[in-house]
């Protein structure tokens, strides 16, 4: 990342800058930085495991028990080269996050996460748009790709609706590997989907 860019600065200082959305007031984004590791792994728990979860709708308690991230995964990626935890904050509480890897001539996009009790809101449409702009702005990243669970088909119909599609990769889910969840089933696997960047401002 460049000196001066506006991630660049945020990944080091935590500075906040604003990029209106026109639903949603008093929304900032910023680049996470390690004073931020302890809230990120909370809102990435709340709003995939346990009893929080199953209050919004991107919940994968059905499939998945355990962990679905910890602070030493989330530290490792901040301030690493081609990596920004992008966090959403409404008048100064963290409301959502998402994990943005530069990855050739594509974006990565991951760990997205919303607060459970504010989803439908909006928040995840703005994160999404917002980490499609950053890939696009700072790595002149063509492309935007994820890997989404396959049995989750209304995350990916969502995503769909977000102007995602299937590439027709898939790869297989980590068994045995209890840090990234302890599955409730076995044929658990990942697909790719894509989305080009082309349309999006940056």
């Amino acid at each position: 990342m460049e000196p001066g860019h506006p991630y660049g600065d945020a990944r080091s200082k935590g500075t906040r800058y604003h990029h209106a959305m026109p639903s949603l007031t008093h929304l900032t984004f910023r680049a996470a930085t390690v004073h931020d590791v302890a809230a990120i792994v909370t809102l990435v728990e709340s709003a995939y495991r346990g009893e929080s979860g199953q209050r919004g709708w991107t919940t994968e308690t059905h499939l998945l028990d355990g962990q679905r991230t910890d602070a030493e995964s989330v530290e490792g990626l901040i301030g690493r080269d081609g990596n920004i935890i992008l966090l959403a904050e409404q008048n100064g509480e963290l409301v959502a996050c998402c994990h943005v890897e530069r990855q050739d001539a594509a974006g990565y996009f991951g760990m997205f996460a919303v607060n459970p009790v504010l989803q439908r809101a909006g928040l995840g449409r703005a994160v999404l748009a917002e980490a499609e702009r950053v890939a696009k702005k700072e790595w002149q990243a063509t492309s935007m790709r994820m890997s989404v669970i396959e049995q989750r088909e209304e995350l990916i119909a969502w995503y769909e609706r977000r102007g995602y599609q299937l590439t027709g990769e898939t790869r297989p889910f980590p068994y045995g590997q209890p840090r990234f969840g302890v599955p409730r089933r076995d044929d658990l696997r990942f697909v790719w989907m894509s989305k080009p960047l082309h349309e999006v401002a940056a």
